[in-house]
């Protein structure tokens, strides 16, 4: 199991980011929680890891935090959750939000979320109540010019709109959130977070 790593971070595009460790390139998926802690490329990063091993693919999830990763394999053990969802949720609410939302029985705002509806929300709810019941979150870790698109669209725009679309977004439900937005000036993870924000305000 790769638990955690510690490298220079080469690329990085919502949700997958491209760590270089002596040499080696780990390619990882990531929450939007990480991203936004994220330094500039280049720069060296350590980050909390989850392997994944499927049949067909070993697939490596990064977390900024050893929170955001309890709380990701934790949510892997409930029934219809897979790893994608979890991100998912990760991404649109922060760990003590959901926290809250369970010991809360706040399940109507995870049906904010893409991709939960009343159903999931409540068993995500029920589920997680007894594994929550005591949470403590683990310490934290430190995370050590504009151009436009082809048409016309300010570039940390169309970003954010792409990312919220890999989140699980319809892409007409992700322009409408972007285009709600001031977004003059901001970088595409500003956008992207004050997009979800305004979903999920917890």
């Amino acid at each position: 199991m790769i638990g955690r790593l510690h490298g220079t971070l080469l690329a990085k595009r919502v949700p997958v980011l491209l760590l270089d460790v002596q040499g080696v390139g780990y390619e990882l998926e990531a929450p939007m929680t990480t991203f936004y802690e994220l330094p500039a490329v280049g720069a060296a990063v350590t980050l909390h890891t989850h392997l994944v091993v499927r049949d067909d693919a070993h697939l490596l999830y990064g977390f900024a935090t050893e929170a955001e990763r309890s709380l990701f394999r934790s949510l892997l053990k409930v029934s219809g959750v897979g790893a994608k969802l979890a991100l998912t949720i990760l991404s649109g609410i922060s760990v003590d939000g959901f926290v809250r939302c369970v010991q809360n029985n706040d399940s109507a705002s995870l049906t904010r979320l893409p991709g939960i509806g009343k159903k999931t929300a409540e068993r995500l709810v029920l589920e997680m109540r007894d594994r929550l019941a005591d949470w403590h979150a683990p310490p934290a870790i430190t995370l050590e010019g504009k151009t436009t698109v082809a048409d016309g669209t300010p570039a940390p725009v169309a970003d954010a709109i792409s990312a919220l679309v890999a989140l699980g977004y319809k892409p007409q439900e992700a322009s409408r959130m972007v285009h709600a937005l001031e977004v003059a000036d901001l970088g595409s993870e500003q956008i992207i977070r004050r997009a979800l924000q305004s979903v999920v305000k917890t």
